[in-house]
């Protein structure tokens, strides 16, 4: 475990300090911010409920399961029961470190960022991606920038971040296999 932890901390130096630029360090505390992604989400929302107007509506409350799955899963069971601290937050923090946004308050493991925005692209490309392949690519490096930017500025250990990327492919797949055997039962027709 100890050689885990260390390969964990000599990642996050090398995202964290020797990865550092200027455009970057402006770019990744707006991109990991979730409210930065408001007209995004509304954009999609509007899209799935014109487009299907019966199914979007169970689409659309898939997708809020899919988020409240990540977000209970992740925040209230997970990182209560790991109690990883952040690297904002341990002892062990340097003075070359970069912290790029506040500190949150909370635990490390897992990334809830991670976990929700894998969750939700995974999601979203097992559903809308097989009408729509071409989001296919764009959603997964969409999720993994955001799960990126938590280390680059400081809050997240990469080892956090991968197991919240995971455990976001995860319940994405899950509820999207939900969401279509729902529709499957139903006789309705996805895409």
């Amino acid at each position: 475990m100890g050689d885990l932890v260390q390969i964990d901390v000599w990642l996050f130096h090398l995202i964290n300090v020797d990865w550092q630029n200027d455009w970057l360090d402006q770019l990744m505390p707006i991109w990991r911010n979730k409210y930065f992604w408001g007209p995004l989400y509304l954009f999609l929302i509007s899209f799935v409920l014109i487009n299907y107007p019966k199914k979007g509506w169970i689409w659309l409350l898939a997708l809020m399961l899919c988020i409240t799955l990540g977000d209970t899963v992740s925040s209230k069971i997970i990182k209560k029961s790991v109690k990883r601290l952040r690297p904002c937050h341990s002892t062990n923090f340097q003075p070359d470190y970069h912290l790029g946004v506040v500190c949150g308050s909370g635990y490390s493991f897992p990334s809830s960022h991670a976990t929700n925005h894998f969750a939700v692209a995974l999601f979203i490309i097992l559903t809308l991606g097989t009408s729509f392949k071409w989001i296919r690519i764009p959603l997964f490096l969409w999720a993994a920038s955001i799960a990126y930017g938590q280390v680059y500025v400081g809050v997240h250990y990469p080892f956090d971040v991968l197991f919240g990327t995971l455990l976001g492919i995860g319940i994405g797949t899950l509820v999207a296999f939900l969401f279509l055997s729902y529709l499957k039962k139903r006789e309705l027709s996805w895409g």
